[in-house]
């Protein structure tokens, strides 16, 4: 069942939603050669409890991290460790903040160092495939709009997309209906609604859509070793159109003492 949310609760889910993306932002300004993916780990969590939230994702299900941390290959779900980010690595963070009882996530593949252009392209091609899958975030339009214009765009630079992992729906948990894959056919899906708040998330692969899980029982890899690139934000459906509650905007951001809303 897919939990639409009040005006109230998107005040609640855009407290959220800010403060996971002032959290990337800060980690995105963090990022250089030598910084190990879990020093950037404890750079989240303090952020988000000094924020008086807590970080989403440690704990859920067994997962001992604040962030998922997720380098070259690794698609999603990464282990923070003590690797130290090199030239060239393309590093995926994605960031969940619970705020007044209801989840904001955001992720982006950001570029360490000097990074190939064929990655490069990667990332934009995917920060490109979030854009287009927030456009079709409108009352009236289909769950099945959104995957196909992300295939489309992802197929079209010769890229695939992950299937075995979707966006998702979000609220209370972090996890809600409905399922939102990143390839479709238009038309198909539920029909959204205002009140919806959907974490659209592009999972975009170099090579095959294929994956494989690792030893850890989290990370998940591509199968052929070739690069992934991971964009998401959370969205609020309104009848003006799509609110992108994790966007903050650029510069140096600026983590405060939550007011009460």
């Amino acid at each position: 069942m897919i939990i639409g949310k009040s005006r109230k609760e998107i005040e609640k889910m855009r407290a959220a939603g800010q403060l996971a993306g002032q959290v990337l932002q800060a980690l995105r300004e963090m990022i250089q050669p030598g910084i190990t993916t879990i020093e950037v780990d404890a750079a989240a969590e303090k952020m988000i409890r000094d924020a008086g939230a807590n970080p989403t994702f440690k704990g859920y299900n067994g997962f001992p991290y604040s962030i998922c941390a997720s380098v070259n290959e690794q698609v999603v779900h990464g282990f923070p460790s003590a690797y130290e980010l090199k030239d060239g690595d393309i590093f995926s963070i994605d960031c969940g903040a619970t705020l007044y009882g209801f989840v904001g996530g955001t992720a982006a593949t950001i570029p360490v160092g000097r990074v190939s252009e064929e990655c490069l392209k990667l990332i934009r091609v995917t920060e490109e495939c979030l854009d287009l899958a927030i456009e079709q975030c409108r009352v009236g339009k289909h769950v099945g709009d959104i995957g196909w214009v992300v295939q489309q765009h992802a197929e079209g630079h010769g890229y695939s997309v992950v299937r075995d992992y979707v966006g998702h729906g979000v609220g209370r948990r972090m996890h809600e209906d409905p399922q939102i894959p990143n390839y479709g056919t238009p038309g198909k899906g539920p029909k959204i609604k205002p009140g919806y708040v959907f974490a659209c998330e592009p999972m975009i692969n170099l090579g095959s859509h294929f994956t494989k899980v690792l030893a850890d029982g989290w990370t998940v890899v591509t199968m052929d070793g070739k690069p992934s690139a991971h964009s998401e934000h959370t969205i609020a459906i309104t009848e003006d159109g799509p609110e992108i509650l994790t966007r903050v905007a650029l510069g140096s951001p600026e983590i405060r003492e939550p007011v009460s809303v």
